[in-house]
């Protein structure tokens, strides 16, 4: 009987370790797509939760990891979503308008500069955008565990991979002049 088969018998152990197995993944996806450990966990708690309570339905023919991806990739856009709302709500009544001026550290060594800077590039594309970077170069997902943690076609992965990488490339031509030689060549 596999992990998966004794979880859904209420093996305890099988569920942790099913948990065990995918929890870095899951994390890094939802801290990558909000910027906040504390909600990244959260997500992650509520993936775990969530994947208990759905175990039943998950096609055990394809992998796992995409489908936990899947379920916490849901959960972190709803959040930011959310958040987005109230953020927004809160701009209102304060009256005023965000001024983002993203820093980059000064005592880092380059290659962290230089990484430290590409995220925030990233982080300037839309969350479409960015979750098909972070989950095909950042989880170093395949274009099938990709598209099946986005539940789209592989051809599909490959078009808005596509487009999002040359975004990218504006982006950082544009606003990250630093990096034009590091990501080009």
């Amino acid at each position: 009987m596999d992990v998966i088969e004794r979880a859904l018998n209420g093996d305890e152990q099988a569920y942790q370790t099913i948990v065990e197995a995918h929890r870095e993944a899951v994390f890094r996806l939802a801290y990558l797509l909000l910027g906040d450990a504390d909600d990244a966990e959260d997500i992650a708690q509520e993936t775990f939760i969530r994947a208990l309570r759905y175990l039943h339905r998950y096609d055990r023919d394809r992998p796992l990891r995409p489908w936990l991806l899947r379920i916490s990739s849901n959960l972190a856009r709803n959040r930011r979503r959310s958040l987005g709302r109230y953020w927004s709500a809160l701009q209102r009544l304060a009256g005023y308008a965000p001024t983002e001026n993203p820093v980059t550290p000064e005592n880092r060594s380059m290659q962290a500069a230089e990484a430290d800077a590409l995220w925030q590039a990233v982080r300037c594309l839309k969350p479409p955008e960015q979750e098909i970077i972070y989950l095909r170069y950042f989880l170093e997902l395949s274009v099938t565990e990709t598209a099946e943690a986005l539940d789209v076609q592989p051809g599909t992965v490959k078009s808005r991979l596509h487009r999002a990488l040359n975004r990218l490339r504006e982006v950082v031509k544009h606003d990250y002049p630093e990096l034009v030689d590091v990501y080009e060549g």
